[in-house]
Order: structure tokens, then C-alpha cells, then sequence
């Protein structure tokens, strides 16, 4: 064809990015968009550092577009009809883009599918934000799966396709319309964000950057550093992934990399497990293709008539990191502060929440929409169900984390603690955890009394499920 137009969502890279590969493979001329809804943006789901994140990413996009001889044709307002209009203007044949997994997404891309056919114009939607989707790997019954260690040995046993090559350099530009993006769009953006914290490096050579480093060092200690938050020991491209400014085959063609300059059985092992941690992401993107309702309501639908606890000074308590216990305050402190959380650290918060607390999943997941940098539909939407005991674990509600425990084994010197809880920076390391032991300490003074007692709310957690369990 002679012109298509890519449109970029959540893959904001000129490398490894499959439609738009695909639109320069098909088409002579390619015009990449970016179109800003005004949902996307401000709605109150989406977190301000997200928007930041995505912004400064948004950036050196066409800052790198424009190198390569494709400014980037930015708007802003509804696809639906913002597409068909542009492609008659620029006299584009088709339109590329890749798939989202989210319900919401998935409805919107049907109702654009549908503007541009009865315009005359081509709409093609392209695997790229995990290697395999919805129904590509399923059990010998044809089903989907929904226990984790036989999808993953299964996703193992396939070979994971190349990265997709690179954009290529343009001589000329000539696209009949003005690639500059509204000036009071970015404005408007700026007066929504309300993040005013330092951010994380944003953009594909960020992201590159960023895998590298890890590979090169971290993740040959990955298996026993990784759950240590007070030490560098994951990759966080969580936050790349979501955006799109890395991509997963990329990722995953560095990991095998790693695993061939490996030197010991640690070493093999801490790329084993990251590698793990990848399969979880399209474990969760998979589940949240096929059984789409995970995305209002429990995967198991008998736990949404669980009776959980309203939120309130609980709740409140549990945002702001003053719950009285160490582990749990820091995580949510540093959250606030940074927009990132330890993924350990989301497993004891998230337990503490609905085992503790016994305040509903669905209040975490959202709160945590909220605040995240990384905010993922499915993957946040997994971890909160894995944590509350509602998801797809076989044997979900027995599992309940003891924060201090938690503590004391993951941060046992409380240097993390001591970081977020300045309050308690001069207690010893064998009573961080427990400031309520003799409590001596000026500033310990000052950090909150438990607002429960771990011990007490355990059984309460047992009993719930249980009568939900006893009705089946």
C-alpha cells in the first residue's frame, strides 16, 4: 500500500514494536499518531505519575521519530472519530496498531474497527505486548489455563520468536498535515498531573538502558535478591513494559543472553526465576483475555459474595502508612513517595489488607491504579486476587502472611523500615518490627499503636472464607 498510519498506545519504541514493523514492511510511507483522550489522561484512575511517566515517554518518542524522519503526528480527543478523519486527510489506506488486553480497550478498538470500515479504510490490530495470547496456548482439553505451574511449563516449551527489527531512517517528509502536537493538550496535561516527585528515566533508550544494566549484573542474583526491598535487586521494567518503551521479546532475548554467560548454578538460577516472573506477566494477561469478568469480580465467582469489612479509619490507615506495622507503612510510604512498590512488598500489603484488614481486594487493586507508575490492568489485577485468596491459586485463602514475619525476613535489619519510618530509625534491628515491645525510643513513640492484632484477625480471615466455602 502506499500510506498507512500507525497508531501508538502502549508501545511508545521504534524497535521491537510489531505493527509498526509491519506498517513499514507494507506500506511506503508510514505516519505515526498519538492521540490523547481526555479519559486517558485525567480520569481519576489513571495515577499522576503514570501520566508523567507517559508523557516524558511521549517525548522521546518523537524526539527519536523525528531523527529517524517521521514527526509525530499528535491529537487529542476520541479515536473513534479522530482516525477515520485523519486517514481521509493524509490519504492513508490503513491503520496499524497493537493489541491491549483490557476490556475497555478491546470494546473501543471494535468501535474504531467499525468507523474505518464503513470509511473505506483498513484496520489491523497486531500481537506485541506479551509473546503469547489469549487462546495461543491451551491445555490438552482446549481450555484455557488457570493454575500457573502447568501454563508455565507449557509456555516454556515454546520457542520464543526474534525481536522485530528497528524503524528504519527516512530521506523526506511530506505528510499534508501538522505533525506537531497541540500546544494546549501537553497544558492541559500539566495542570493534571500533580506530580511534582522525581521520576524514573522515561523513553525507549531509558528502558534499554535500564534491561541492560540489569542483565549485565542483578539478575545473576535474582533468585535470593529479589525480595529484598532494601537492596537493588529487581529490574524494574515493570514500569517499561506497561508503557510500552521496551518490548518483551527484547527483554526476552536479553534474558537468554544472560543465561549463556551464566557461570554457576546461581547464577543460571536467578535467570530461571526472572524469567519465571515474565511468564506471570502473560499468565495474568491470558487470564484476563478469557475470563474478562476478573476485571469487576473475583475469578472464582463464589468469593464475590464474601463479606468483607467497609473502608474506613482502617482503610485510611492502611494509605498512609500508619498502621502500626513496620513492613506494611513503609511499603505504602514509599509508594506515596515514589509511585513504585517492591513486588514482596505488594504481596504483604495486599495480604495485610484483605487477611488482616479484611477489607475487599477490588479497594486495593483500585488504590493501587491510583498510585503506580506501572499500573497494569491484568497484572495488578492478579497479584490482588493472588494475595486475597479470590484468584486463580488452587489453594488461595490458607496462605496469610505475618507482617512481622515478613519483616524480620526480608528486611531484617530494617533498613528499609528505617528509610520510610523515620520514626523508628533508632530502634535495634530485633525490635524494628515490633515497636511495641518496650517501646523506648523517642520517635518510637510517636509511630502508631496496631490498629489490629495480626493474631486475632487470622481466625476472623479462616471464618469468612469458610462460610463462603461451606455454601458450595
Amino acid at each position: 500500500m502506499n500510506t498507512a498510519i500507525h497508531w501508538f498506545r502502549r508501545d511508545l519504541r521504534v524497535t521491537d514494536n510489531t505493527a509498526l514493523n509491519e506498517a513499514a514492511r507494507r506500506a511506503e510511507r508510514v505516519i505515526p499518531v498519538f492521540i490523547l483522550a481526555d479519559t486517558a489522561w485525567s480520569a481519576p484512575e489513571v495515577s499522576p505519575v503514570r501520566r508523567a511517566f507517559l508523557r516524558r515517554s511521549l517525548e522521546a518518542l518523537r524526539a527519536r521519530l523525528t531523527d529517524l524522519g517521521y514527526p509525530l503526528v499528535f491529537r487529542q480527543g476520541s479515536a473513534v472519530e479522530i482516525l477515520p478523519q485523519l486517514a481521509r486527510e493524509l490519504g492513508a489506506e490503513a491503520v496499524f496498531c497493537n493489541k491491549r488486553s483490557e476490556p475497555h480497550a478491546i470494546a473501543q478498538d471494535e468501535k474504531v474497527f467499525h468507523a474505518l470500515n464503513a470509511a473505506g479504510i483498513g484496520f489491523e490490530a497486531f500481537k506485541d505486548a506479551v509473546v503469547w495470547e489469549e487462546r495461543e496456548i491451551l491445555t490438552q482439553a482446549g481450555a484455557p489455563y488457570t493454575v500457573f505451574t502447568p501454563y508455565a511449563k507449557a509456555w516454556r516449551s515454546r520457542r520464543v520468536p526474534a525481536p522485530r527489527p528497528a524503524l528504519a531512517a527516512v530521506r523526506k517528509w511530506s505528510v499534508g498535515v501538522a505533525p506537531s502536537q497541540p500546544k494546549d493538550a501537553w497544558d492541559r496535561g500539566d495542570k493534571g498531573d500533580g506530580w511534582g516527585k522525581p521520576l524514573p528515566p522515561a523513553g525507549e533508550a531509558a528502558a534499554l538502558a535500564a534491561m541492560n544494566q540489569f542483565l549485565e549484573h542483578a539478575i545473576f542474583e535474582y533468585a535470593e535478591a529479589r525480595d529484598f526491598p532494601a537492596i537493588e535487586g529487581t529490574s524494574r521494567l515493570s514500569m517499561h513494559l506497561r508503557a510500552g518503551t521496551v518490548g518483551i521479546r527484547t527483554v526476552l532475548a536479553g534474558v537468554s543472553a544472560a543465561r549463556r554467560k551464566a557461570r554457576t548454578a546461581a547464577q543460571q538460577k536467578g535467570c530461571e526465576v526472572f524469567l519465571t516472573e515474565l511468564i506471570w506477566r502473560e499468565f495474568y494477561h491470558q487470564v484476563l483475555a478469557n475470563f474478562p469478568h476478573v476485571a469487576t469480580g473475583a475469578f472464582r465467582p463464589e468469593y464475590d459474595s464474601l463479606k468483607w469489612s467497609l473502608p474506613g479509619t482502617h482503610f485510611q490507615a492502611w494509605r498512609e502508612g500508619q498502621t502500626g506495622y513496620p513492613i506494611v507503612d513503609a511499603a505504602t510510604r514509599c509508594l506515596n513517595a515514589t509511585g513504585w512498590m517492591h513486588n514482596r512488598l505488594r504481596m504483604i500489603v495486599a495480604m495485610f489488607l484483605t487477611k488482616d484488614l479484611l477489607i475487599s481486594w477490588q479497594e486495593g487493586e483500585k488504590h493501587f491504579k491510583r498510585q503506580l507508575i506501572d499500573g497494569d490492568l491484568a497484572a495488578n489485577n492478579g497479584g490482588w486476587q493472588w494475595s486475597a485468596g479470590t484468584g486463580t491459586d488452587a489453594a488461595p485463602y490458607f496462605r496469610i502472611f505475618n507482617p512481622v514475619a515478613q519483616g524480620e525476613r526480608f528486611d531484617p535489619e530494617g533498613a528499609f523500615v528505617r528509610r520510610w519510618v523515620p520514626e523508628l530509625a533508632d530502634l535495634p534491628a530485633d525490635r524494628i518490627h515490633r515497636p511495641w515491645e518496650k517501646p523506648s525510643a523517642a520517635g518510637s513513640l510517636k509511630y502508631p499503636a496496631r490498629i489490629v492484632i495480626h493474631e486475632e484477625q487470622r481466625p476472623k480471615c479462616l471464618a469468612m472464607f469458610g462460610k463462603v466455602k461451606s455454601r458450595r
